[in-house]
């Protein structure tokens, strides 16, 4: 199972990643902060928990995308 995990790095912070026998993928981004909490899961990021639950739902009966 993947966990998803996420960091706030500043202005001089620096990443270092290794690995003894497990491979890693991640992924890093840079952008201007957006002043809006964010709530991750899986490929979905919305502002709240309930958001979230609510994409899933929707996805699951098919009223996600609508056009």
């Amino acid at each position: 199972m993947t966990a998803v995990k996420m960091a706030l790095l500043g202005k001089g912070d620096q990443i270092e990643v290794r690995t003894a026998d497990t491979p890693v993928r991640f992924m890093l981004m840079a952008g201007s902060p957006i002043g809006e909490p964010i709530v991750p899961y899986g490929p979905f990021v919305m502002n709240t928990r309930a958001e979230i639950q609510q994409a899933l739902t929707d996805l699951r009966n098919g009223t996600f995308i609508q056009t």
